[in-house]
């Protein structure tokens, strides 16, 4: 694992590993998933996506020595003051059972008696070198809740999330049209940009 080329994803989570892997398909980047290699998932002890990215990343770090790159993400719906933000994975449970999560968005707004479906999808990505120095960059996506999910594609809430000027979900859309309007996507372009110079 000397290779420069190869980075450690400090990710337990296969469709955001299948996801990371494509965007960077390119620039010649090999991520190593953090299970693969025996990385325990640090407790996301921070009140922001930049500081739970960061500490994931540098734990990963801190273990390997090697370029690190997480991403901290989530869902934050408008009519629920931002929730469920940086608790995102945490809503659907230790099972990670995000139909549930979905459920709970759903029912989360009914109760909160609002009309107002707007939401978006931040990402932001941390990158640790091999000097522990770390930069960040962020994505945002707009769009709108919708209900009932429609889409087997995706995975995590974007079964409900439709992107504005877009009339199917991201979980209706191919993993290629999903890229290029996510936030991942975003902030993997601010990354490669900065980068890579691309």
């Amino acid at each position: 694992m000397s290779d420069q080329k190869t980075w450690v994803l400090a990710s337990h989570n296969p469709g955001k590993i299948k996801e990371l892997q494509a965007l960077l398909a390119s620039s010649g980047i090999a991520l190593k998933g953090a299970a693969g290699l025996g990385l325990d998932e640090p407790k996301e002890t921070e009140p922001t996506f930049e500081g739970n990215a960061a500490l994931k990343a540098k734990a990963a770090w801190q273990v390997t020595g090697l370029t690190c790159l997480s991403d901290d993400s989530g869902l934050s719906v408008d009519a629920l003051g931002g929730e469920p933000g940086i608790f995102s994975a945490r809503w659907a449970g230790e099972a990670r059972d995000f139909a549930m999560a979905m459920r709970r968005v759903h029912h989360a707004l009914q109760a909160s008696g609002s009309e107002d479906r707007t939401a978006r999808f931040v990402c932001v990505v941390a990158l640790c070198r091999p000097d522990g120095e770390i930069a960040l960059y962020r994505g945002e996506v707009a769009g709108q809740i919708v209900w009932p999910p429609r889409g087997e594609g995706g995975f995590g809430y974007d079964a409900i999330f439709q992107p504005h000027g877009h009339d199917r979900t991201f979980a209706e859309m191919s993993a290629a049209e999903k890229r290029a309007l996510s936030h991942r996507g975003r902030a993997l372009a601010a990354l490669m940009a900065a980068e890579f110079g691309r």
